[in-house]
């Protein structure tokens, strides 16, 4: 524990742990349920989304723990989907597998050809979806 916040405890009388009546009520939506770095790319995919103004953002971890986050394109002559962006920046990057990917949609799903182009790189990357308030809603294995 660093100094800073073992002088804080002992200065405040802070427990080191809260009582159980005391902690917030655990959801199973809620990100912080997750590992830290699938809470951390749900949390990429969601400020990408909100920064572009997009419809759905995404975010895929490589082997290498390296992340890439991208939003949809909707273009007159070009529309991707957000994880196919993602997908496609770890791939140019040189990315040989992926760990984990998220996508942060109102829609609820994952588009099928979105589902296979994570598979193409990561076989056993778990796709995590969530909504647009960073909670997860679907784990596809």
């Amino acid at each position: 524990m660093p100094l800073a916040a073992t002088c804080h405890r002992l200065a405040t009388g802070c427990p080191d742990r809260l009582d159980a009546r005391e902690r917030p009520p655990r959801t199973l939506g809620d990100v912080s349920e997750l590992n830290p770095e699938d809470a951390k790319i749900i949390t990429l995919a969601r400020s990408s989304r909100a920064r572009a103004g997009a419809a759905e953002g995404a975010a895929v971890r490589d082997e290498t723990g390296r992340t890439y986050a991208a939003t949809s394109v909707d273009l007159p002559s070009l529309k991707l989907s957000a994880l196919k962006v993602a997908v496609a920046m770890a791939v140019s990057s040189g990315a040989e597998d992926l760990e984990a990917a998220a996508v942060v949609t109102a829609a609820g799903t994952a588009d099928p050809s979105d589902v296979a182009a994570v598979r193409d790189l990561g076989r056993k990357a778990p796709i995590l979806l969530a909504a647009p308030d960073g909670t997860l809603t679907t784990i596809i294995e």
